[in-house]
């Protein structure tokens, strides 16, 4: 039992922003607790990001497998493929409709979806940068979602300085197969 609640917190967090979603609401109250953003926080965030999810399928089941959301204090980083610069639009009028929502991050690439192969890459990544940062002490690495897209690191969280930003995009930008990182990382103000 306890090698499957492991394997269930290492997959849990290679899922970024859907950690809370991924290990039920036991985890969801210890990961909420110990971010920065606290408990009620990542829970209104948890049930912005289930409102996108579902009003995407709702909308056009392609959009909702095009479309990967990440979000943090209100903020929406949407990243992924669609096929058409209209479905950008309407994934974007999507989320404003929804309350709770400050602000759209629109990264979202027109065209199509890269295959096994690229995904696999980008899980990858992903998984290498997760491990990283919760192997570095001098990073609160619960306070960091990521999201790898065609070899483009998404970083959305919370640093506590700026010397702790500097080296989360330092971790990232030394694993192999990155081909550009991009932070909407806020920086605590003391």
């Amino acid at each position: 039992m306890k090698t499957i609640s492991a394997l269930a917190l290492v997959a849990a967090l290679s899922l970024g922003g859907c950690v809370p979603l991924a290990i039920g609401a036991g985890g969801a109250a210890a990961i909420g607790a110990s971010q920065d953003r606290g408990l009620e926080q990542a829970v209104d965030d948890n049930q912005i990001a289930f409102e996108i999810n579902r009003k995407l399928l709702a909308e056009d089941s392609a959009l909702y497998r095009g479309v990967s959301t990440q979000v943090q204090k209100g903020r929406v980083l949407l990243t992924g493929t669609v096929q058409k610069a209209e479905d950008r639009v309407t994934v974007t009028r999507i989320v404003w409709t929804i309350g709770g929502v400050k602000e759209v991050i629109n990264e979202l690439r027109i065209g199509e979806k890269g295959g096994f192969s690229q995904s696999l890459n980008d899980t990858t990544i992903s998984t290498r940068l997760r491990t990283r940062l919760t192997a570095d002490s001098n990073v609160s690495s619960l306070n960091y979602s990521i999201e790898t897209v065609n070899g483009t690191i998404f970083l959305m969280g919370t640093a506590r300085d700026q010397a702790e930003l500097d080296r989360v995009i330092a971790h990232a930008r030394d694993i192999s197969g990155v081909r550009n990182v991009v932070s909407y990382v806020e920086v605590k103000r003391k």
